[in-house]
């Protein structure tokens, strides 16, 4: 037998990156402009990184805190109580190692194997492939794009449900397409959960990139902090990436009831035994001290969305709207019936790189996606290079 033949059928099922493919093709091409991963292209500011940097000199190497060191459980709290206002103790946040992580504890701590996790579609296709790795089903349930905006089939959704049903995975702001649900579709979407007794797991990372008008005190997405009551079985995953640029730290969060904390901690405990203490004082920081930095993102992603959409838009050959939410633009290209080879296409004509539709699952497969939260200048050329090669076909 084969080395591959004797590894795991589990481990075999981890699909490949679509976006990662086309990333392998034109990683480090002169010139190019790269839209096709989600995150900013600043680094981390500095006094986030001082912060870290600091407390890694001052010898904060040591095992810490499983669930997270309470000043940082406490932030956010704070954090919590300020953007959403929430009042929600540190007892229901725990640390993780990044937003994917956030993910995959959460699916192993709500549904077994065999059990089914509907979600909703074009995805992050890591969504599916976690709940795979689990030994769960996910089950793909497809939002309707309809002159050139999407939208959720409540519908839809309940039917997908069956008595196997665990979990609804609901991601708003939407990676790719940008949908947000609004708080009636949120209010929805909960009183489905209730009826079949099943948990939510709520990704709201891009909450703060809101483009479609104020929510109370912030501009921000709403949440089902908006419309959850006293226990109703809601669990939120959360990452410092897209805040902050902070993708490379690899810190995330759960919001949970306290009750779940043992068991959550015993998840970590048997895959990163927490993260580093170091890492965490750099988070801190964010929290409480980076709402300048973090309105700057937003300000440059609002800004970038409306110039890329526009020019795009302008050609009569691209089928969106401007998204209400996130940092993508989730493009359908008159012509293009195969998106993963119109997307090596694009790097090799106009070398700016996209990601492929048919990475986000079902119903993605005609569109395109790009990350705007980028200098304004690129953002610029890159809807000029685009608009020029859609013209073109």
């Amino acid at each position: 037998m084969t080395v591959i033949e004797n590894l795991s059928p589990r481990s075999l099922r981890a699909p490949e990156s679509g976006i990662v493919e086309v990333v392998n093709y034109a990683r480090g091409r002169e010139g190019l402009i790269p839209l096709w991963v989600g995150e900013g292209d600043l680094p981390t500011p500095e006094f986030i990184a001082s912060a870290a940097s600091q407390a890694l000199l001052r010898g904060e190497t040591f095992y810490t805190w499983q669930r997270g060191i309470p000043e940082l459980r406490a932030a956010l709290s704070r954090y919590y109580a300020r953007r959403f206002r929430a009042t929600l103790p540190a007892e229901h946040f725990y640390v993780v190692g990044s937003g994917m992580q956030a993910i995959t504890l959460a699916i192993q701590a709500l549904v077994s194997p065999g059990d089914d996790m509907v979600y909703l579609t074009p995805a992050w296709p890591n969504f599916a492939a976690a709940a795979e790795l689990s030994g769960a089903n996910p089950i793909a349930v497809t939002l309707d794009f309809t002159g050139g905006r999407w939208q959720v089939d409540l519908n839809r959704v309940e039917s997908a449900i069956t008595p196997k049903t665990r979990v609804l995975f609901i991601n708003t702001p939407s990676n790719p397409t940008g949908w947000t649900a609004s708080r009636e579709d949120l209010a929805n979407l909960l009183a489905i959960a209730r009826r079949h007794n099943l948990w939510i797991m709520a990704d709201e990372i891009y909450a703060l990139y809101h483009y479609a008008g104020g929510h109370h005190a912030s501009n921000r997405a709403p949440s089902f902090l908006d419309v959850m009551e006293e226990g109703d079985k809601v669990v939120f995953v959360n990452s410092f990436s897209k805040n902050w640029s902070m993708t490379g730290w690899r810190v995330g969060w759960i919001v949970a009831p306290p009750e779940m904390g043992q068991v959550l901690e015993n998840l970590i405990q048997y895959s990163t035994s927490g993260v580093p203490q170091f890492l965490q004082q750099g988070a801190i920081v964010a929290l409480d001290e980076g709402d300048a930095f973090l309105q700057a993102n937003i300000d440059k992603a609002t800004k970038n969305r409306d110039v890329l959409c526009d020019a795009l838009i302008a050609t009569n050959r691209v089928e969106t709207l401007k998204p209400d939410g996130a940092l993508y633009a989730f493009l359908k290209i008159d012509g293009v019936t195969d998106s993963r080879r119109a997307a090596i296409d694009i790097v090799d004509r106009t070398n700016v790189g996209l990601a492929p539709g048919t990475a986000f699952g079902p119903g993605g497969a005609l569109f395109m996606r790009a990350c705007f939260l980028r200098d304004p200048q690129q953002i610029a050329e890159a809807a000029d290079r685009l608009a020029r090669y859609i013209a073109a076909r």
